[in-house]
């Protein structure tokens, strides 16, 4: 789902880190976030906190219980039936509708988002693999130019996000990819049975590939995971010119 509210530069680099480390599957679903610990873990406030969880909430990778706290979501693959069913209905009819209908600016989008996810693939990210796999969809959702299909399609792929981390196998990757080039020279060719074939052939072998699998040990402190994605973030960043000189005081 789109997140609207503007966040400080801070903040967006405190969501990067999480997002990504959420979406690799490295925390056990149900685990607790606490404000306190992850404000000094990023050096900054735990109102800045608090706005980073409120949007991974919205973005359904986290679950908010109010007086409670934020949890790591918990799918099930329960729900991963239901939810890819509806998929599969709206996103069969949004492929068919634009067969053969996109314009030039469209189809050079849809070519640079699949380089995007070329690379991603290729150098192992498997976080931005599945963001960029989910906003694929997104894109295609976006060139229907319909408020109320994009509205259904950022809810229904903001719930898929966190059961492809879970419980898709790394390798499955490269499928999604070969799947989605299918779906674009389906678009092409201008047939409307071929492009929703496509469509519901993907979106039904993502969920066979879906599979549960062993959690992270209960004995891990999230926190250390964190900890470590904030670190590699923060060393992929510095640059010689531009060392990271108070990185680690707390903001406002």
């Amino acid at each position: 789902m789109q997140y609207s509210r503007p966040m400080h530069p801070q903040e967006e680099a405190v969501h990067r880190t999480l997002s990504q480390t959420l979406l690799a599957g490295r925390l056990p679903p149900g685990a607790q976030l606490v404000e306190m610990r992850l404000a000094d873990i990023f050096g900054v406030s735990r109102e800045r906190v608090r706005k980073v969880l409120h949007r991974l909430g919205h973005e359904r990778l986290l679950d908010v219980v109010p007086n409670r706290g934020c949890f790591v979501s918990s799918p099930t693959l329960a729900q991963a039936r239901e939810i890819y069913e509806a998929r599969r209905v709206i996103e069969g009819g949004v492929a068919a509708s634009l067969a053969g209908r996109l314009t030039e600016a469209q189809l050079a989008a849809l070519a640079a988002h699949e380089r995007a996810e070329h690379d991603a693939l290729h150098a192992g990210d498997r976080a931005l693999s599945i963001r960029l796999s989910g906003e694929f969809h997104i894109l295609l959702a976006s060139f229907t130019a319909s408020p109320f299909v994009m509205r259904e399609l950022q809810e229904l792929v903001s719930r898929t996000s966190m059961l492809v981390a879970f419980f898709e196998p790394a390798a499955s990757s490269e499928c999604a990819f070969d799947e989605h080039e299918e779906i674009t020279r389906a678009l092409r060719s201008g047939d409307p049975g071929r492009a929703f074939k496509a469509m519901h052939v993907h979106l039904s072998l993502i969920e066979t590939r879906l599979k549960p699998r062993p959690t992270a040990p209960a004995d891990t402190p999230i926190e250390q995971e964190i900890q470590r994605a904030w670190m590699q973030a923060q060393k992929a960043q510095a640059t010689p010119s531009r060392p990271a000189g108070k990185a680690s005081q707390r903001a406002p």
